[in-house]
């Protein structure tokens, strides 16, 4: 685990990047990202609503789900929508918010049989002048940010690490 981690300005964007390794093949490391209704229990769990706005219950691009959480003291709302998948190398989502758009990459490359290097992007853009001064003050503390970032992203890696890793009764 642990690779790499960076954090990068493009014009009014900003984008936070980072990259785990992951001892698993490419398909069962993609199998498990695409596990969305275990992120949906997951943010349940820590106090978050998430309710899926459209029908399909399996992986598929167009799938749109709403989120209401507490964040800094404020109850925000995402409406995050799925929309690329592109099987087993990469994934693409699209967060809206009255304040700040997001725009998600995954990226998966086979490093061996056994091993996968999994890169997240996100490029954060502001939509409001409120919103343009909250992404200066991430900028201004850009080392802790992308070390928050990087370590979420990491436990990520590491649940699936470990969750692959297991064997299986049977």
């Amino acid at each position: 685990m642990g690779v790499g981690a960076g954090l990068e300005r493009s014009g009014t964007a900003m984008i936070l990047s980072t990259r785990e390794d992951i001892e698993a093949p490419i398909e069962e490391v993609y199998a498990a990202l695409t596990d969305f209704d275990g992120y949906e229990r997951a943010a349940l769990r820590r106090g978050a609503e998430v309710a899926r706005i459209d029908h399909p219950r399996q992986a598929a691009v167009g799938q749109t789900w709403k989120a209401a959480f507490e964040y800094r003291g404020k109850r925000r709302q995402v409406t995050l929508r799925l929309i690329t998948m592109d099987r087993p190398t990469a994934l693409r989502f699209a967060g809206l918010s009255a304040t700040l758009d997001a725009d998600m990459t995954v990226d998966l490359v086979a490093l061996s049989r056994r091993r996968t290097r999994v890169s997240v992007a996100v490029a954060l853009s502001a939509k409001t002048l409120a919103s343009r001064i909250f992404l200066q003050s991430l900028r201004l503390t850009k080392g802790r940010v992308n070390e928050r970032f990087a370590a979420r992203i990491r436990g990520i890696a590491v649940t699936i690490d470990d969750r692959l890793r297991k064997p299986t009764l049977g």
